[in-house]
């Protein structure tokens, strides 16, 4: 049987035990990672996953099913189990499940590659971070770390709808860190961000990274961190960095306006929202420079797909507009229970995984500003960059962030390095105090976003640039 054929048949099978509506994802996953530490190979990883999992809505219900054989037979007994548990869930009473419309579509769609990163022979990929870490091991780095992680994921969908759709997402990325290790102080720099960078691309992405090359500047950075100033406390303007702008992004934006999560379907692994969908359209949720942006269509960044595990084709939609608050990550499900009609935003970390909403690509479009006319017009302030540490309320509302660098700016001039600086705040009046946006966006991909019990974990994608945020309190009082 072809895995159309399997997922078809997991869906009649639902349809036949009573469903009301069935989906099928068969779902094929290559994963490979390789981590260095000090000039040596530590550990390597292959794994291979293939499987089918079967969404049945009965009544107001939903079931799931998910088997790792691809055989008529066992989708067939996938599709009535889930059906049967949809069916028992039934018996408590809840509200009535709609969907908003989707056309059927019967597509194709690849991802970005240049360079089959399972294509690059793991001598190669080996050469690659043995050199990096032992380069910063000479400049001084105590602990000297370099990892890669590739996913390539092939998916084919059947819904009860007329959906029939393939997709081939090829994802990579990469990174290093040293660590300095002082007189009761330790120091780590990373490069390019504290889990390195990743998109929906192939391994060209990770040769751009010129890791080698940022080895040397890494280490001796986290050196210098050892003795230099403490970041100071008080409030002051502060600029942030476009790596730690993206988890800010992520974190106090991006979980905030799931749907699921604003409608309370989400709330035990990490909160809720401090959302209301009655401001939906009218919340001033920060200055006018705020654009952000649900965008899974950007090229090889890694939130992006062709269609979500709804069927739902990809398509740019506005969060915040000039800083008001206009759009959500919806699935079809929860967008009809709000009265939206559009998802979109609907995906499952493997196929034995129930689809869930997840952020896609979250971020800023281009401000007016560059970074060096943002330090030029800034009198007194601090620059922080490359995330260390964050902690967010389980209502995405106040938060506390640590970064792993810091400068002081005076003057317009950026001057003394500084240590452990951390800002604090709180979502809506942070995001109003921006008032310089960068134009240089790079669309950061963070693939460890964790949501839903059981546990999955989610590749989501940033797009954002340095920009400052005014009278922020910054540092840690004695």
């Amino acid at each position: 049987m072809s895995e159309f054929d399997v997922a078809g048949a997991a869906v009649q099978a639902a349809l036949d035990a009573g469903a009301r509506y069935a989906d099928a994802r068969v779902m094929h996953r290559r994963y490979e990672s390789m981590s260095a530490r000090n000039g040596e190979v530590e550990a390597l990883t292959q794994d291979e996953s293939v499987g089918l999992g079967v969404r049945a809505l009965v009544g107001a219900s939903w079931g799931f099913h998910a088997v790792p054989e691809l055989s008529d037979r066992a989708a067939r007994d996938a599709g009535h189990r889930a059906a049967r548990t949809a069916a028992a869930s039934g018996l408590v009473p809840g509200p009535g499940v709609e969907l908003v419309p989707v056309a059927p579509s019967t597509a194709s769609w690849s991802s970005p590659c240049t360079v089959d990163p399972l294509g690059v022979s793991l001598a190669v990929k080996g050469d690659l971070l043995v050199a990096a870490t032992s380069t910063m091991a000479d400049h001084g780095a105590d602990l000297a770390e370099g990892l890669y992680q590739v996913w390539d994921t092939a998916k084919w969908f059947v819904s009860s709808e007329g959906h029939r759709i393939d997709q081939h997402i090829r994802e990579c990325g990469g990174g290093i860190s040293a660590t300095s290790i002082g007189d009761g102080e330790t120091q780590r720099r990373s490069w390019p961000s504290y889990r390195g960078q990743y998109g929906t691309t192939g391994w060209e992405l990770v040769d751009s990274l010129d890791l080698v090359a940022h080895a040397a500047r890494i280490a001796e950075e986290s050196r210098e961190l050892l003795t230099a100033p403490l970041c100071p406390a008080g409030e002051t303007d502060l600029i942030l960095g476009g790596e730690q702008l993206a988890l800010q992004i992520h974190e106090s934006v991006g979980h905030a306006i799931e749907l699921d999560r604003i409608l309370g379907w989400e709330a035990a692994f990490a909160g809720t929202s401090w959302l209301d969908l009655a401001q939906l359209g009218s919340l001033h949720y920060g200055s006018e420079l705020m654009n952000i942006t649900i965008d899974p269509t950007i090229p090889g960044a890694l939130g992006s797909f062709g269609y979500d595990d709804e069927g739902s084709p990809a398509v740019k939609r506005d969060a915040v507009r000039a800083g008001r608050w206009v759009g959500v990550l919806a699935g079809r499900d929860s967008a009809a229970m709000a009265g939206l009609d559009y998802g979109g935003s609907v995906r499952a970390d493997g196929w034995a995984r129930l689809p869930m909403v997840r952020m896609t690509n979250v971020g800023l479009e281009p401000g007016p500003h560059t970074l060096e006319e943002i330090v030029a017009a800034t009198d007194e302030g601090v620059l922080m960059d490359v995330n260390r540490s964050w902690s967010i309320d389980d209502k995405r509302l106040n938060f506390q962030f640590g970064c792993e660098i810091g400068w002081e700016i005076r003057n317009g001039r950026r001057g003394r390095m500084l240590r452990n600086p951390t800002y604090t705040g709180i979502g809506p009046l942070f995001w109003r105090s921006m008032d310089m946006l960068s134009s240089e966006i790079v669309p950061w991909g963070t693939p460890n976003c964790g949501k839903g019990q059981p546990g999955q974990v989610g590749h989501t994608g940033h797009p954002a640039a340095p920009a400052r945020f005014r009278n922020v309190r910054v540092g840690v009082r004695a």
